[in-house]
């Protein structure tokens, strides 16, 4: 960005707008050094309208009057998208398997409240590792460390995950309720209520009926402050080896169409932040198909985790492919 429209170490964070009140979802800001600037959109996959494309609400976001001017001048220069594990300690894993253990983004250390895990995923790292040492010393192997969730519950980590637990099932219940509860969750009881909310369904249940929700008319990108998504993800350096198996992979090739198609129309065309699945049609609007753009995919997950259906499956593509994030 500009040097003027420059302020490093500014943090902004919001929440909601242009979201509706229903949908979870906020963005973050952040002024790097050398005019360099990160910005985010957050939403929630626990939203219900088919029609919605988290990807064009960041664009609608940036339009914002209390935004937009950062970026008056300022030029694009990368691009990424990543589901983000946040549902909280009440979601962990078990974190220890034979000859293993989970730590970091892997298990689902990310503290939601604060939008952070970098600080989780280290001392996930630490707690594992002096685990595995005297294991190692000891001559185990291929069995469990039990001594690293023994250590993550003794933790401060584990404290701070704890009190910021009930965070994400409160924003699910919208902006307005989310805001007021989690208000009284952490400052009257300082993140240690009397109750622990839970997830009571998995987002890809969410998903309301094409006929019962209000479609979305998202205007055309500007090419200076909004951008369309294919443009966005030659920003990503993303790259598969034109060979490789493809890693997307459907269980039933019929779905798409005769459910996704018929009831949902086809969110997959939305969600997805690098249009890697598009549906097609001939000219005259018949035999519609969902072609699989698997050379474009970012590796976010999103639509193995948001596919009403379950019905797409990702599969671990070959090593070295994939998007690359430098300073990202």
């Amino acid at each position: 960005m500009t040097p003027e429209n420059h302020q490093p170490g500014l943090v902004v964070h919001t929440a909601g707008w242009p979201l509706d009140a229903d949908t979870y979802g906020g963005s973050f800001l952040y002024h790097l050094d050398d005019n360099l600037v990160a910005v985010g959109f957050v939403v929630g996959l626990g939203y219900t309208n088919p029609y919605l494309s988290p990807y064009e609400e960041f664009q609608r976001y940036k339009t914002h009057p209390a935004i937009r001017g950062f970026f008056a001048g300022g030029k694009r220069i990368a691009y990424g998208a990543r589901a983000i594990a946040a549902g909280g300690i009440q979601s962990l894993p078990k974190l220890v398997f034979p000859g293993g253990a989970l730590i970091g983004d892997d298990a689902g250390f990310l503290n939601a409240s604060r939008i952070k895990g970098s600080h989780c995923a280290i001392k996930s790292g630490m707690l594992a590792a002096e685990a595995a040492f005297p294991a190692l010393q000891a001559g185990r192997a291929g069995d469990e460390l039990s001594a690293y969730p023994e250590a993550f519950e003794r933790s401060w980590l584990f404290d701070e995950l704890y009190r910021a637990r009930n965070f994400k099932p409160w924003m699910s219940k919208g902006l307005y309720t989310g805001a007021l509860m989690v208000g009284i969750d952490q400052i009257v009881f300082g993140g240690k209520a009397p109750w622990t909310l839970h997830h009571d369904h998995a987002d890809h249940q969410t998903l309301k009926k094409k006929g019962e929700a209000q479609p979305i008319a998202y205007p055309k990108p500007d090419g200076v402050l909004t951008f369309d998504r294919l443009t966005s993800v030659s920003f990503s350096n993303t790259n598969h080896g034109e060979d490789q198996p493809i890693h997307l992979t459907l269980k039933d090739a019929a779905v798409p169409v005769s459910v996704n198609l018929e009831l949902y129309d086809a969110p997959e065309q939305r969600y997805c932040p690098a249009g890697v699945e598009i549906v097609r049609r001939r000219r005259d609007g018949a035999n519609p198909r969902l072609q699989i753009n698997a050379q474009n995919c970012v590796h976010c997950k999103t639509c193995d985790i948001k596919d009403p259906t379950q019905n797409i499956h990702w599969v671990t593509p070959e090593g070295g492919g994939g998007p690359n994030y430098p300073g990202m």
